[in-house]
């Protein structure tokens, strides 16, 4: 399902998937979600070495799915803030057997969350006619736009992991 949006970032291009694939710079997309942050800041919300967070941001600027928004003096060094350049990335349809980069990283942060009352996983299995099928994926869609238009930026991340499929039966 694809979102056409001005606000997105339709994935294109071979260098532009490689910079998606990596789960670290899916983490510093998540961060700048939240707002812009200079190299420093996000290597430490994700706890990693201020080098590597520098080298993912770098590769994401290449691939122009983040730039800077703004510069800072602060005691004779420049701070460069970063953003991402769209609110969301859009990838095209994979092939036969293509995994979906994102959604196995999401599966990642989902794996990563604390255990606690705000985390709800399920698997759900049914069968549907077409028509069914067609009249839940259109809900299902319905409540993905609910929630894009719920956020808030002061308040915590929240995501919404949804894969609705019809599995090869066996």
């Amino acid at each position: 399902m694809t979102t056409e949006d001005a606000d997105s970032v339709h994935i294109q291009t071979d260098e532009q998937l490689r910079a998606v694939a990596s789960h670290t710079r899916h983490r510093i997309l998540r961060v700048l979600r939240d707002g812009p942050a200079t190299i420093t800041q996000i290597a430490e919300r994700l706890g990693i070495a201020k080098g590597s967070s520098n080298h993912h941001v770098k590769v994401l600027a290449k691939a122009g799915l983040v730039a800077v928004v703004e510069t800072r003096k602060v005691g004779g060094v420049t701070e460069q803030y970063y953003a991402m350049t769209g609110r969301r990335i859009e990838l095209p349809e994979p092939g036969s057997g293509q995994p979906e980069t994102l959604m196995r990283h999401a599966l990642a942060d989902v794996e990563d969350a604390p255990l606690n009352e705000q985390k709800t996983i399920a698997l759900n299995h049914a069968r549907l006619s077409p028509e069914a099928w067609e009249e839940f994926n259109k809900r299902v869609e319905a409540l993905m736009a609910e929630f894009r238009e719920l956020t808030d930026p002061t308040q915590p991340a929240a995501d919404l992991f949804i894969a609705f499929y019809r599995p090869k039966d066996v």
